[in-house]
């Protein structure tokens, strides 16, 4: 009988610690993040298009949203959300005249795994992660076609950041991230365009975190 309770209690206390552990090794955390693209295109090739005919990607500002897991003390995964930005292109080259040729929203879910220095308890903790991104646009839209259609991208990903946590629960974090995003073009009115856009984003992100 006595066997049987000291049984019962050690799972409990077993199954209490257990919860604790998996509480603190979850985190969420919610930003502002800034897409600052550094597009190339491969040109834009078409029965009349003039040679030279080019186009600018621009930049976007949007929120993250980033639940995160520690597998052991030091390494843990991240998935990576966002409000969909909107992307805008101008017309550059020969073309520039043009102005705004294209609009798009790009949905960009990121896996990483991240390797986080020091210790669960320090209140400073630098990271350095890697993984995959995945990005869908959608949305797409130009003045200069009815109809235009961007191909998805799946590329790799590399990001360096900090935690800062300033009570048990709460803290601060920044981060930078580049991703490989790459994607081609199709837009049919009166001619058929094509092109190849490479927008090698360079990701800026900083906010407030929880864990628990």
């Amino acid at each position: 009988m006595m066997n049987n309770k000291f049984h019962g209690m050690a799972v409990a206390c077993g199954l209490m610690l257990a919860a604790s552990v998996v509480q603190a090794q979850t985190s969420i955390k919610i930003g502002v993040t800034r897409y600052d693209t550094h597009a190339k295109t491969s040109g834009i090739s078409g029965i009349g298009v003039p040679a030279g005919a080019d186009a600018t990607v621009g930049d976007a500002t949007t929120m993250i949203f980033v639940l995160g897991h520690a597998l052991t003390p030091n390494i843990g995964v991240e998935l990576v959300l966002g409000v969909p930005p909107k992307i805008k292109s101008r017309a550059a080259g020969t073309v520039a005249f043009l102005g705004e040729v294209l609009e798009a929203k790009n949905v960009a879910p990121t896996l990483l795994v991240n390797y986080h220095f020091g210790q669960p308890g320090d209140a400073w903790r630098p990271y350095a992660g890697v993984g995959i991104n995945y990005t869908r646009f959608t949305g797409v839209k130009s003045p200069l076609a009815e109809h235009v259609e961007m191909s998805d991208s799946v590329g790799p990903t590399a990001q360096a950041g900090i935690d800062y946590y300033f009570s048990k629960e709460w803290g601060a974090f920044a981060s930078v991230a580049a991703v490989k995003v790459k994607s081609d073009l199709v837009a049919q009115g009166s001619t058929v365009l094509k092109t190849t856009i490479d927008f090698r984003p360079i990701v800026y992100s900083a906010g407030i975190s929880y864990r628990f």
